[in-house]
């Protein structure tokens, strides 16, 4: 009882607007009853859902780290650089906790880097001890800035104050109670010199509480357009070009509490997507206390972030809303067209799981234009060639014979030729949908432009997640995203219920325009007849430049696998063995790769989002700089 009630603790101080959710929470229990309520606690409560930070303290400390000698290593490096990067640190102030402020600052002093300046901004703070402390770090080293405003202009004003006294070619954001680590800048130079077409900036991050006990590190994935729409993904550290942030006019007024959001985006706009590159470490300290804006502080930064968002998507010629969920944004892209949508459903046998399925297409679905094509794999069951007989009397629905061996690659292929429709959706034959609106939502990820495989949320038929996405490398070759979490979670930093790019999807419920699929050559027949097949054709479109979406907002159940029963026998364990191979062959070094992946995160086993004992990075190298 006492573990629970500490891990109770810790996800209400750790998990972003748990404790807004209380009142969702009460509501829930009075229409749930106490039996079921007392469930829900047990699994919110549950010690392994939310381990001690102790073993996060020992790796970050001693895994991920840089070490004395590499500290050396880097500070020889800065040191022997010709023409440097310089790097300004916009740091507003307000009224500050004096002892946070100078921790602040002091890890500024701390940096391996040198080649820095600090331009502080006061915003008119009304406790004398902020001025007086101040100046004092002004005359410590005069690589530090600071002006003094003589009006209280909020958090933009005050950004764009400080940005008027920086003269380097790169912005860092530092919050005035937060920490940097001592090598953030020294990783940021190496990009800035290794990826001299960069323009923003990204890292890593981490909480530390007022014990200096660090938790919650969010190792970020590589840039994602999509989740970025979900939330400020980019947030801390966060370096910008300093010529791309003067040519957009720098913080908007007007936008506080999210005005780093709105720049970003506003950046965003300007540049490609390659020109924003992450850094997978953690180089900034987010401290934890009852005025963050994790802990609802700052509820106005929601109103002024869906306002960003929505000024992003009007600049992008999107009509789509921005809807503002649990865990994040949801952007409701309109649909000025509904092209045919092909639905393929491999089946053999299983009546009542065929008939469920097919029933709550044609009673669910409010999509007007589709067609079924149900492949029938050999049915010799009485009763399911009767009700394949029956359905085939619906005009929508056609029934294809194809008795050859099961080889779900070849039945796809098969079928994709015979199909009408711009967009083909494969669906197994064991899945029951669950919202109305679940086709329009896929198909208007689908014909965003250079968007390849789309897939949904699959559940079992406890409530779990069984599908979220698929993640490279786990257990080998590949394995599903948020594997086992309740339904209402949000999962890891709430990417079970955010749009994003993903880079593969199940193909169990796999939406994609029929060019794109014949492009890439569909599915392997020859080596994939059944495992990993739908990993194989999504890695060929990402290939192809073009880049696979996960949507919660698309879900079902799914009876996984009852279709066909088990795969624990020697021959398919044999077969099952043989596509791991050729997986490893055919993909490599993508497989321990994945770019909605960090290779800080362990790839062991079949669990996801755990710190790896070896992180898969590159070390601190020397061999390149601009000398």
């Amino acid at each position: 009882m006492l573990k629970r009630l500490k891990t109770l603790t810790r996800v209400l101080l750790q998990e972003e607007k748990a404790i807004l959710r209380a009142t969702s929470f009460i509501k829930r229990a009075i229409k749930e009853g106490i039996p079921q309520t007392i469930e829900r606690l047990k699994h919110i409560s549950n010690p392994k859902r939310r381990p001690d930070n102790s073993f996060y303290n020992y790796w970050l400390k001693n895994i991920h780290q840089p070490s004395k000698d590499e500290k050396l290593i880097m500070a020889k490096w800065a040191i022997e650089l010709i023409n440097p990067p310089k790097i300004s640190i916009l740091l507003p102030v307000y009224n500050s906790k004096p002892e946070w402020l100078l921790e602040a600052i002091n890890s500024v002093f701390k940096q391996i880097y040198p080649h820095w300046e600090l331009c502080i901004a006061d915003d008119a703070s009304t406790n004398p001890t902020i001025k007086k402390l101040l100046e004092k770090i002004a005359t410590k080293d005069q690589r530090v800035k600071v002006i003094f405003r003589t009006d209280n202009g909020h958090i933009s004003r005050c950004s764009n104050t400080a940005l008027e006294l920086a003269s380097g070619e790169w912005l860092a954001l530092l919050d005035h109670d937060d920490l940097l680590s001592d090598d953030a800048l020294i990783w940021v130079a190496k990009t800035i010199i290794n990826e001299p077409n960069t323009k923003l900036i990204y890292s890593d991050e981490d909480n530390f509480r007022l014990d200096h006990e660090h938790t919650n590190a969010y190792l970020k994935c590589d840039w994602d357009p999509l989740l970025a729409e979900g939330q400020n993904m980019f947030s801390h550290l966060g370096v910008f070009n300093a010529q791309l942030v003067r040519s957009i006019g720098g913080f908007r007024v007007g936008f506080e509490g999210s005005q780093d959001y709105d720049l970003l985006l506003r950046c965003v706009d300007k540049i490609d997507r390659n020109q924003i590159i992450h850094i997978p470490r953690i180089l900034y300290h987010m401290r934890i206390h009852l005025q963050s804006s994790s802990l609802g502080a700052k509820p106005y930064a929601q109103f002024a972030a869906e306002r960003a968002l929505g000024d992003h998507l009007a600049r992008k010629g999107n009509s789509g809303r921005v809807v503002s969920t649990h865990y994040g944004y949801r952007v409701v892209n309109s649909l000025t067209e509904k092209p045919l949508v092909s639905i393929i459903i491999p089946s053999r046998n299983k009546l009542e799981l065929l008939r469920d399925c097919i029933e709550s297409i044609l009673s669910t679905t409010n999509y007007p234009h589709i067609e079924i094509l149900i492949i029938d794999n050999g049915s010799d069951d009485v009763s399911c060639l009767a009700y394949l007989n029956e359905i085939k009397n619906n005009p929508i629905i056609s029934v294809i014979k194809d008795p050859r061996e099961f080889n779900y690659s070849a039945l796809m292929n098969c079928a994709a030729k015979q199909a009408k429709g711009e967009l083909l959706l494969l669906l197994n034959n064991d899945i029951v949908i669950l919202h109305q609106d679940w086709l329009e939502e896929m198909v208007s990820q689908s014909l965003r432009p250079g968007i390849g495989a789309v897939g949904g949320k699959l559940l079992y038929p406890n409530g779990t997640v069984q599908h979220a996405g698929i993640l490279l490398g786990i257990g080998g070759v590949a394995g599903h995203a948020h594997l086992g979490i309740a339904e209402h979670e949000g999962g890891y930093f709430r990417r079970a219920a955010l749009v994003q790019e993903i880079s593969a999807v199940t193909a169990a419920v796999l939406l994609v325009q029929a060019k794109h699929f014949h492009e890439v050559g569909g599915f392997d027949e020859r080596n994939l007849s059944i495992a990993f097949n739908d990993v194989d054709f999504c890695l060929k479109l990402k290939a192809a430049g073009y880049h696979n979406v996960f949507t919660p907002f698309a879900q079902f159940v799914h009876h996984e696998s009852a279709s066909r029963g088990s795969d624990n026998t020697p021959e398919n364990i044999d077969r099952f063995s043989a596509e791991c191979a050729w997986m490893k062959h055919q993909w490599g070094e993508l497989l321990l790769n994945d770019s909605a992946y960090n290779p800080n995160l362990s790839l062991e086993g079949h669990s996801q989002f755990n710190l790896a004992l070896s992180p898969r990075l590159k070390s601190f190298s020397i061999t390149s700089n601009n000398a």
